[in-house]
């Protein structure tokens, strides 16, 4: 984690398919949900790298602003930029485009946990 930097940036792109998409009258459209999802593993894709061995990270927040929709078929782009580290908090930024104009824009919270001790906590809720 040591090497996360304010400012780093990343973009991921994915297509558009049935299963990204929620019906608006006769048309297939990028979901909401779909939003969150690609602005979640825009940002994790671009911490996990710098990550030690034992480190993962959740999710702490997502704030969604869905500013136009996104026919089925198209391409959606994900472009995420860390704007801040307060210790193991980490914020981002990311607009989401399609290839006609920007349909999102999503502030996004993310925690940099300890595997072992995130998963010794979730045994104990498995166990009772």
């Amino acid at each position: 984690m040591d090497t996360l930097k304010v400012g780093m940036k990343d973009t991921l792109e994915w297509d558009v398919t049935e299963k990204l998409t929620t019906t608006r009258g006769d048309y297939r459209v990028f979901s909401t949900p779909s939003m969150c999802l690609l602005a979640e593993m825009a940002a994790h894709r671009l911490v996990e790298p710098h990550l030690k061995p034992g480190q993962g990270q959740v999710g702490l927040t997502v704030n969604i602003r869905h500013l136009a929709p996104t026919p089925i078929g198209r391409r959606v782009r994900a472009e995420v930029e860390l704007t801040a580290i307060d210790r193991r908090k980490l914020t981002f930024h990311i607009n989401i485009h399609d290839d006609t104009e920007q349909v999102g824009e999503v502030t996004h919270e993310r925690f940099v946990i300890d595997v072992d001790k995130y998963i010794e906590r979730l045994k104990k809720k498995f166990a009772g």
